[in-house]
């Protein structure tokens, strides 16, 4: 059973970092994407990032310049490291993981708070 599982949330000041990962366990081949998504209270699920196995990387515009996310093939494992961070990247932050023809897997979800 495919399991992904998140660490690296947290309390920020703005303008900190923080970097996420989420490593995919007990799968038997490599995830064709990996990427992020984040729901703030009361509002909808958001695309963040994404990664093809290949390394090809896609941002929200409202990340791009502050957020890379990169992913360690061997290990199965994705990051994302936020930097510059604001107020409105306060979020549960969702790891997922498609590969092949299955249904998506998602992560638990880690918190992001960003405040002063």
């Amino acid at each position: 059973q495919v399991q992904l599982v998140e660490s690296g949330g947290g309390l920020v000041q703005p303008g900190g970092s923080l970097r996420l990962s989420c490593a995919a366990r007990g799968i038997i081949s490599r995830p064709n994407y990996m990427g992020w998504y984040r729901q703030a209270p009361g509002k909808e699920r958001e695309f963040v990032a994404s990664a093809t196995s290949g390394g090809t990387t896609a941002y929200a515009d409202s990340v791009k310049g502050r957020f890379t996310m990169s992913r360690d093939n061997g290990k199965n494992t994705a990051y994302l490291q936020m930097s510059s961070l604001k107020p409105e990247d306060t979020a549960v932050y969702y790891c997922y993981a498609d590969i092949g023809v299955y249904p998506r897997n998602w992560g638990q979800g880690t918190q992001v708070t960003v405040s002063s």
